[in-house]
């Protein structure tokens, strides 16, 4: 029985993919600040520790480490979320290094905002253009740790995750709230593109990938980005919500603050397509946003 280790594995992508894997027969560990199970694992994403013995004879290590970017960009969350996801990062692939037979793969997340705000251009692993700002930077400096770590045994994944959509977390949850609350009506203009993915197409891409021996770096998102308009006239027709009130450019910005977070999360134009993986051929399961839509409302 193979052996998947997943870093900063209990939120809500983590705990799916451990009952995805576990349901295909892989033993699967979690590792921690807060070890709370009987395969949970301390490890503070910092420093070495018992914890890396845990990656010998590993099939897989998924690297989801990493302070939530929904949070407002203050000086010191700044630090927060660049340094959780460097340290962890490589202590990771030191960790890798010391063991006799290390894990076969390792995919380190990255993000889809890594690329620049689109509306026309399709950005791809290949052609997709690079941005410079504060979040873009994040993600450079994230995979440049990844890339700059050599190691010979392991084959190296870097996931360019756009936004998950699933029933128990990510951003379904307040969206469905917003809508609930006849908040749900298109925020700003509307025609920002949102690259998306089911939470089931996410697991089943690592899956994939594997199993075809596959590494690189890799969009892991839908082929067929939704806008923002769409996405929340969707939400309100699965809840049976007639209307939604829309949301002003400033409104957003005053809301941002009220609740601790950044426009950006709504207001950045996502237009990213999975070239690599299509051309591999993955079949995605949820190709429309109405489709992932309906299964999570259900």
């Amino acid at each position: 029985m193979e052996t998947i280790v997943i870093a900063g594995g209990t939120g809500f992508l983590g705990q799916f993919l451990e009952t995805y894997f576990q349901d295909k027969g892989y033993t699967i560990k979690i590792l921690t600040r807060k070890p709370v199970k009987k395969n949970h694992i301390f490890w503070d994403g910092n420093n070495l520790g018992n914890w890396t013995k845990d990656l010998e004879n590993t099939f897989a290590l998924i690297n989801l480490a990493g302070k939530s970017v929904d949070c407002r960009y203050t000086e010191e969350n700044r630090k927060r979320i660049h340094d959780s996801r460097i340290d962890s990062t490589n202590v990771l692939g030191l960790a890798i290094n010391l063991c006799e037979n290390p894990p076969k793969y390792w995919f380190n997340s990255s993000t889809a905002t890594i690329y620049k705000d689109s509306y026309q251009k399709e950005m791809t692993e290949e052609n997709g253009d690079i941005g410079d700002d504060f979040s873009m930077n994040i993600a450079k400096s994230w995979e440049q740790a990844f890339n700059s770590i050599t190691n010979p045994k392991t084959k190296k994944i870097i996931m360019r995750t756009s936004i998950v959509f699933g029933k128990k977390g990510g951003a379904f949850i307040p969206l469905k709230r917003l809508a609930q609350f006849g908040l749900g009506g298109k925020q700003w203009h509307g025609n920002q593109k949102v690259s998306w993915i089911h939470e089931l197409d996410f697991a089943r891409a690592i899956d994939f990938i594997m199993t075809n021996d596959l590494d690189g770096t890799f969009n892991i998102v839908a082929p067929k980005p939704t806008n923002n308009k769409t996405l929340m006239k969707t939400i309100r027709k699965a809840l049976k919500i007639p209307f939604g009130l829309s949301h002003p450019k400033w409104l957003l910005e005053f809301g941002a603050k009220l609740i601790g977070t950044e426009t950006e999360l709504v207001l950045k134009s996502r237009n990213v397509i999975p070239e690599r993986l299509s051309a591999y051929g993955f079949k995605f399961k949820y190709i429309t946003i109405g489709d992932t839509i309906r299964a999570i409302s259900s």
